[in-house]
């Protein structure tokens, strides 16, 4: 993967990360995901 594509990738994930955050605990739970798991849900670690 090009060094740009990285860098769109990284900026974009962090978009994603922020966006789902700011759900409600009731909202999250709707779509199958726990608080804890954000992050390895977004960025796959």
């Amino acid at each position: 993967m090009k060094f740009t594509n990285k860098i769109v990738e990284y900026f974009q994930l962090g978009k994603a990360y922020r966006e789902i955050s700011r759900l409600d605990d009731a909202a999250l739970k709707d779509i199958g995901v726990n608080r804890s798991d954000l992050k390895r849900r977004v960025y796959g670690r």
